[in-house]
């Protein structure tokens, strides 16, 4: 009982640290910093580039295609599946005010709306 109640003290310690002081800013952000140099030693040594897979993107993507009609689906693979595209995607026609997206049809451009 009393391993459970140090463990819950230190995860509340940890957490408090995280959310609302800037203590671990630091070290998250060397830890990141080392993680990209690393990084880009191996694509230096190997040639190769590391890509990560967003699997849930990959799923959502598959989801949509299946609902998209010929035209629809060759306007959706205009859009790079980047987080920047996704998110300039949204800032334009995402919203109760954006407008109609000249190929999708209102409940398809809802549809991408919510799932990307």
């Amino acid at each position: 009982m009393k391993g459970w109640l140090i463990l819950a003290l230190l995860a509340g310690a940890l957490y408090y640290l995280y959310t609302e002081t800037d203590k671990l800013d630091a070290p998250i952000a060397k830890t990141e910093a080392m993680v990209k140099k690393i990084e880009n030693k191996v694509d230096s040594m190997t040639g190769t580039k590391i890509i990560k897979i967003d699997h849930q993107l990959a799923k959502v993507r598959t989801d949509i295609v299946e609902r998209l009609s010929t035209l629809e689906l060759e306007a959706f693979n205009q859009i790079p599946m980047t987080p920047e595209s996704i998110a300039d995607f949204k800032a334009n026609y995402c919203g109760t005010r954006a407008p109609e997206h000249p190929v999708f049809s209102k409940d398809n451009q809802l549809y991408l709306c919510d799932h990307l």
